[in-house]
């Protein structure tokens, strides 16, 4: 999760076990507009068709509930999102848009949804290199291709007033983080290129991330911008904070205080 940052350093942020993981989670963001009525879902993890071996391998559990019951939790359920929105395709992101029925058949999870990537990323999974290919799972993107309700998105997406996407590169090819914006309050969604809190700094880049050089580009551009904003960044994968703010001194950028969604 850190590239180059020596181990030393990263634990400090956040310690490992005794298998050198660190815990993170798969969160996912749900926006109901007031003046369309659109309910969109921004990623969805890694759903539940991994098997035993997989699930240890990762250390998936989910002590605060399924998608399922965290969309019932608020009122909803599957069949009433209506824009399923994806940052990239990697499996920890998409995995949730499909499950397996009795008879081992691959069914759309968000049925009614109009299913959301960027044309980059599209094009970029359905032709991923050797290294990629592990996280482009058949199984998750096959159901989506097959759907009908695939669409393509490019830079400049308004998907209505207030809600718009960046799309980056260097973690993968066209990854999406949506911007939300009102008078008082301005937000983005860090997907993988600012996947936690430690992630803020310049250097701290994922050994993930296919185009390390270009993730440096895309945080020097887009990080001095959100700090003169005060936009908060909602942290996918962080396992304890879910809004924090940059802050920039001198060329150094470091993240604020954590706060959730309830707090703002």
């Amino acid at each position: 999760m850190f590239g180059v940052v020596p181990k030393n350093m990263w634990a400090k942020k956040i310690p490992a076990d005794e298998f050198n993981r660190i815990p993170m989670a798969m969160r996912s963001l749900l926006v109901h507009s007031e003046n369309t009525d659109r309910l969109y879902l921004i990623d969805n993890g890694s759903g539940n068709k991994f098997d035993e071996k997989m699930s240890q391998i990762y250390g998936l559990h989910y002590p605060y509930g399924t998608l399922e019951s965290s969309l019932a939790h608020f009122g909803f359920s599957p069949d009433d999102v209506t824009d399923m929105v994806f940052s990239h395709l990697h499996f920890d992101h998409c995995g949730g848009s499909s499950d397996v029925d009795a008879d081992g058949n691959l069914h759309l999870v968000f049925k009614n949804a109009t299913h959301w990537v960027s044309r980059m990323q599209w094009v970029n999974a359905n032709a991923a290199n050797a290294r990629e290919k592990a996280s482009f799972l058949p199984e998750n993107i096959d159901p989506i291709r097959n759907s009908g309700k695939l669409k393509l998105l490019a830079e400049g997406h308004e998907f209505e007033p207030g809600f718009t996407v960046e799309i980056v590169n260097g973690h993968t090819k066209g990854q999406v983080l949506p911007c939300f914006d009102t008078e008082d309050f301005k937000m983005v969604f860090g997907a993988d290129l600012i996947p936690t809190y430690a992630h803020i700094p310049l250097p701290w880049i994922m050994g993930y991330d296919l185009y390390p050089v270009d993730t440096l580009k895309e945080k020097e551009r887009l990080l001095a911008k959100w700090a003169d904003e005060k936009r908060f960044i909602y942290l996918e994968h962080d396992a304890n904070h879910e809004l924090v703010q940059v802050l920039h001194d001198n060329g150094r950028f470091s993240s604020s205080e954590a706060c959730t969604l309830n707090d703002v």
